[in-house]
């Protein structure tokens, strides 16, 4: 409990605002124009998942950004400085990258559901963040890019989350072009769900961060993790691993409390056991 009670404190001058309402937790990315992933940005979100894991109280977070970028991805004047060290960088890059992909890994981990709000460009891995999110819903106007290939710097580890979460010759097109896709395009290569206009943009969010958070939280904790580990088995080791998670499922207290609700015609009363 103390966890939520310290997220009510939002930090106007920190890297990453918090603003809690009910089950619903929203992280905003608060370092305008271009909210970099720098390791302060990171290190931030980091702790700031850390904590929601293991809150009883929370159920969905959502992932926004202030200003007109979603984010640029990596700071590369932070990551370019570190070419003075002795070793021409090679330590603070491995740090920088690997911090980001477990970041990523933390997102798709997380028992809650994680929802991007995206309202202007995400490219690399800001892209990534997007890809890495269980849901992401955007604005007409917003783009989104991986455009390492045209400095030289082939976006390997935005490619992970990408190919992932598009079919690969989608994701090829972007990691082999550069070239910055738009909304519409985004929703048909499947990095984002929904697509809205500008001005209803927080509500429609707010609204699916709603629906999900009125769902017993032990059926999404077990459905999340349930998810993303058969993606990546074959189809028989998949459907053998889901009966075995879903006849667990049925043995916990939310599903008996859940049917015996829809057989009653009654609203169910989730206990997260």
């Amino acid at each position: 409990m103390a966890d939520v009670v310290s997220f009510r404190k939002e930090e106007p001058n920190g890297l990453l605002l918090r603003e809690l309402n009910g089950p619903v937790l929203r992280l905003t990315l608060n370092n305008p124009p271009a909210n970099v992933l720098s390791i302060g940005m990171m290190e931030a979100l980091h702790t700031a998942l850390d904590a929601i894991a293991h809150s009883g109280e929370i159920r969905v977070v959502i992932l926004s950004a202030s200003g007109k970028l979603f984010s640029a991805g990596h700071d590369l004047k932070e990551m370019t400085a570190h070419r003075a060290d002795a070793d021409g960088g090679r330590a603070f890059f491995e740090t920088t990258i690997r911090l980001a992909a477990e970041l990523m890994m933390k997102i798709t981990r997380l028992p809650q559901a994680v929802i991007a709000e995206i309202d202007g460009l995400a490219t690399a891995a800001g892209c990534q963040l997007v890809a890495s999110c269980d849901l992401a819903i955007c604005t007409d106007s917003s783009t989104f890019c991986t455009p390492g290939v045209n400095i030289g710097l082939f976006c390997s580890t935005p490619m992970v989350a990408l190919s992932r979460a598009s079919h690969r010759k989608q994701a090829m097109e972007m990691l082999l072009t550069g070239e910055t896709i738009d909304a519409s395009t985004a929703k048909d290569f499947g990095i984002v769900n929904r697509i809205v206009p500008q001005q209803y943009l927080r509500q429609v969010v707010d609204k699916y961060a709603a629906v999900i958070a009125s769902k017993s939280p032990q059926a999404l904790k077990i459905g999340k993790e349930a998810f993303y580990r058969q993606a990546e088995m074959s189809l028989p080791e998949a459907y053998d691993y889901a009966v075995g998670v879903m006849v667990e499922n049925m043995m916990a207290g939310d599903s008996a409390n859940g049917i015996g609700a829809f057989l009653d015609k009654r609203m169910p009363e989730w206990d997260g056991k």
